[in-house]
């Protein structure tokens, strides 16, 4: 699961990266972006990743799995460096190894056992959160930059977080006529979409480091609390320090990512029409600095 995400979100940056800036929250961003083949073998990436969470989240508690996922950025950053050439600062290094060292302490922690239900009330919030986040993006597209990439990760965080917390549940469904009618279902897929095309406007403002950390950690909080608060996920007896700590540190690590992250590509923007300036005056184009 974490390799297929961190190969997922490389892929989906760098299809992000050649598609027009998009300034609406509208699902034809989602089509302009399937046209490159690197964006749709990384959402194959992504379905395969979601996939394994979601037989994960049949047994294992919501903190370790949406905190496991995070992990996948630092194999995103990883193939990055080796493979785009990204600059990667000795604090982001840093951060890394400490991301690595808070998902142990959560693997140690988290005692396996089966969901239990979420009931009425928890459905409709569900559909609540989702009418929240339609709404919410819909202003939230007009940032740009780095706080662009922050705001538009995490609200795609709260969207994959909702899309984990019906998963758990649904995920002991004894037969496929019993997954299929559940409601569950329909918000798990909506859930989705909707974080999918938020995610993609993200990355298209620069960052995609921050973009996937404050997805990472908007994901994660909520959806552990509900978890242990609701579904009933378990701690081994005497444990229950290594999970704060193993929270705190991911958390930490994937937020200080986010706050250290630097652009790792941008979108030109076309100079509004001039006069043009005599040769010798231009500025140096910036392939040419240095």
């Amino acid at each position: 699961m974490i390799a297929a995400y961190g190969v997922a979100n490389l892929l989906q940056s760098v299809a992000a990266a050649r598609t027009d800036l998009h300034q609406g929250f509208h699902p034809m961003l989602l089509l302009r972006l399937g046209r490159h083949k690197s964006y749709l073998v990384g959402v194959a990436c992504q379905f395969s990743g979601f996939a394994l969470a979601f037989f994960a989240r049949r047994d294992l508690p919501l903190f370790l799995v949406q905190s496991a996922m995070a992990a996948g950025l630092g194999v995103t950053t990883l193939l990055g460096v080796l493979i785009l050439k990204w600059r990667l600062p000795r604090t982001e290094i840093a951060l890394l190894l400490t991301l690595t060292v808070g998902i142990a302490a959560l693997v140690l922690a988290a005692k396996p056992a089966p969901s239990r239900q979420l009931g009425a009330s928890g459905v409709l919030g569900l559909v609540l959160v989702l009418v929240v986040l339609g709404v919410v993006g819909f202003f939230a597209v007009r940032l740009h930059g780095a706080p662009g990439s922050v705001v538009l990760g995490s609200l795609s965080g709260v969207a994959f977080g909702a899309a984990a917390v019906a998963s758990r549940p649904l995920a002991s469904a004894s037969s496929f006529t019993e997954f299929v009618t559940d409601p569950l279902s329909y918000l798990l897929v909506a859930h989705s979409l909707v974080g999918q095309l938020l995610l993609g406007l993200a990355m298209q403002r620069g960052s995609t480091t921050a973009a996937v950390a404050a997805m990472d950690a908007a994901g994660a909080a909520p959806a552990a609390l509900i978890g242990l608060l609701v579904l009933g996920d378990g701690v081994w007896p005497g444990r229950e320090w290594l999970v704060g700590l193993g929270f705190v540190v991911t958390l930490g690590s994937v937020l200080g990512l986010s706050f250290y992250a630097e652009p790792q590509h941008h979108h030109q923007v076309k100079p509004e029409p001039a006069h043009r300036m005599p040769k010798h005056l231009e500025p140096m184009h910036a392939s040419h600095r240095q």
